[in-house]
């Protein structure tokens, strides 16, 4: 009709329809692709959602997704079994409702910073509430989820973790803390802590109210002590500290006098040993106890004043013998025992009236602890001084056999003719200090996870070998000794999967593994985190690379479970051999590290053996599976 009232021509006519055409079909082409996009948005969003879906199903760490009112509104089976419930059960609840009442404030607080904007992600230890009631420790990470154009948050997604046993170990770990310094402090013993990575040195409560002062007045510089000593006894208290800094005794022990805060001198023995030392042998770490002995002198100086007149003090020092908390035994010239107190009856097993009048070695009978040699009670020479004999490392042993440690003293009688009289013996039992020092002795040379020989003391050994090979000469087989540097092939999984208690867990599998794959001569220790190293002290090469074989067949028949997930894990090996011609540690374990390196990038589970002193490659071994 509007064509018929306008005066348009054939030619324009077909000009329009022309135009048209196209136009139509450009518009239904879009129409086509805006639906197809909306089509492929859809199925983006549904293969996502799936995935996440898939993501919480099997994820062996509960999540949860928790509404503004603290309801839960979806979880996973992971997190339901950890509480002990069903994933129905579980999303019937708020998260107020399973969790301890004394955590039930953070979760609020968080809920409370979420709605007013000041958290968008956190993370925060807490005990969840059981369906049996019983707490469980978790850690809680998670973020906010907000409204993308508002930013009203709408819900919280949480990451729970079981952390029940690790939060039993702690208290554990410090019960047992709590329970040692308690049996210090009550056997008033004070400890000190040198660590030069921390500045300087720490000292127990015990050892600063020994001297008058607070608790952390006397932290920090780590030569202030000396300046506290007597001036008469710095000497021998140096003299003694150079010694055990060069090596030349296992440990360090001094008594000296040290000044009290308000001016008085309080006899102190010393006892301390070196931990760590760095590569040039310089102090890291030593570690020590101090004992308030300003009784015990006091006590062996009345004994040696009143031994130079014993005939008329006799019954004055009965007494005085009789009420001191150290045992003490007294003999006459002929060495018959005259004397002992109550202490020294109940150290002995033998009662005084029993031992009276018999000689000195039917009652008390001492060894020297390190040689097992009978430890002498010499009598002074004629004329010559009398000096008090202190011996540190005795140790007692008695008629039916049981050994005491003990600190000894023996002390010479004299006459004011300077006639010998007899002996006074003062002793101590130290079974639990000399324990310590052992312990201590123990810690600084192995392992603490798994008991096998640590870095330090490993190298040390290894320095020996070296230096015994370059002494015997290159006439020695080359293989008499060998080096191996083992790492675990896929640990990290472990770690990342169920946590360092499972990659400590396996640590210790893996420790027991190879030590039972060598025999007893071979030296085996972890250098740090999953890398171990063993020293096979003689064999062939080829005898070398069949127990490098059998460590490998050993940690990889582990069959290791975490939490009812297995793992399965394999060993590289690098081994080297150890000769005249081998160079210096580092270079060897050097070359047994690159040798590892090379074991895994021929497909893990094998040995690379390392060049030799020709400089001919290394070649790795095939993986056991292939090589079997």
């Amino acid at each position: 009709m509007l064509l018929s009232r306008l005066d348009v021509s054939a030619e324009v006519l077909k000009l329009c329809l022309l135009i048209s055409v196209p136009v139509a079909a450009v518009a239904l082409m879009l129409a086509a692709l805006f639906i197809y996009r909306i089509l492929d948005d859809r199925r983006q969003i549904a293969e996502s959602e799936q995935r996440f879906r898939r993501a919480m199903e099997d994820s062996a760490i509960g999540i949860a997704i928790v509404g503004l009112d603290g309801c839960i509104q979806e979880t996973n089976p992971a997190f339901a079994a950890m509480l002990g419930y069903s994933k129905e059960e579980i999303e019937a609840l708020t998260f107020f409702q399973i969790t301890h009442p004394d955590d039930v404030q953070i979760g609020r607080e968080t809920m409370d910073g979420m709605r007013a904007g000041t958290v968008n992600a956190f993370h925060f230890e807490k005990r969840y509430l059981k369906k049996d009631g019983t707490p469980v420790w978790a850690h809680l990470a998670g973020s906010v989820i907000r409204d993308e154009k508002s930013g009203r948050p709408l819900y919280l997604v949480s990451q729970i973790e079981n952390i029940d046993a690790r939060k039993q170990s702690e208290a554990r770990i410090a019960e047992a803390e709590t329970r040692w310094n308690f049996a210090l402090a009550s056997a008033g013993q004070g400890v000190w802590d040198l660590d030069m990575r921390k500045g300087g040195t720490t000292y127990s409560a015990t050892w600063v109210k020994m001297l008058g002062y607070a608790d952390g007045e006397l932290d920090g510089d780590p030569d202030r002590w000396l300046t506290m000593i007597h001036p008469d006894d710095r000497e021998n208290v140096a003299e003694a500290d150079r010694a055990h800094l060069e090596g030349r005794t296992p440990f360090f022990e001094a008594e000296f006098r040290m000044r009290h805060k308000d001016g008085h001198w309080v006899w102190i023995l010393d006892r301390g040993k070196t931990l760590e030392r760095d590569t040039e042998g310089r102090l890291i770490r030593a570690i020590g106890s101090l004992t308030d002995i300003t009784q015990r002198k006091q006590t062996e100086e009345s004994l040696i004043v009143s031994a130079a007149a014993l005939a008329d003090e006799k019954e004055r020092l009965r007494v005085t013998l009789q009420s001191i908390g150290d045992a003490v035994i007294c003999t006459d010239a002929a060495n018959r025992i005259t004397f002992m107190n109550p202490i020294a009856e109940k150290l002995t097993g033998i009662p005084g009236a029993e031992a009276l009048g018999k000689t000195l070695g039917h009652v008390y009978w001492a060894v020297d602890e390190e040689t097992g040699q009978r430890i002498g009670m010499t009598r002074p020479a004629l004329g010559g001084s009398s000096p008090a004999d202190q011996n540190s490392r005795a140790v007692l042993i008695r008629r039916d056999d049981t050994r005491c440690s003990i600190r000894q003293v023996v002390s010479p009688i004299m006459n004011d003719r300077q006639e010998f009289c007899g002996l006074v013996i003062v002793f101590q039992d130290f079974t639990d200090a000399r324990a310590l020092q052992r312990q201590l002795a123990y810690a600084a040379a192995h392992d603490t996870l798994t008991g096998l020989a640590n870095r330090s003391s490993f190298i040390r050994t290894m320095e020996e070998l070296v230096d015994q090979s370059r002494k015997a000469g290159a006439a020695k087989p080359a293989g008499e000794h060998h080096f191996m540097f083992i790492d675990l092939d896929h640990f990290k999984l472990v770690n990342d999967t169920g946590g360092h208690a499972a990659g400590d867990a396996l640590l210790k599998r893996v420790a027991e593994a190879i030590r039972g794959a060598l025999g007893p001569k071979d030296i085996v220790a972890r250098l740090g985190g999953d890398e171990f190293a063993v020293i096979l002290k003689s064999g062939s090469s080829a005898g070398a690379r069949i127990a490098a074989r059998s460590i490998i067949d050993a940690v990889r028949s582990l069959q290791f479970n975490w939490e009812g997930r297995p793992h399965a894990i394999d060993a590289s090996i690098g081994l080297a051999p150890i000769h005249a011609g081998s160079g210096e540690v580092d270079e060897i374990i050097a070359r047994a590290d690159a040798a590892c390196y090379a074991a895994k990038a021929a497909g893990r589970g094998c040995v690379s053996v390392a060049p030799d002193d020709n400089g001919s490659s290394g070649q790795a071994e095939p993986p056991l599976a292939a090589a079997s």
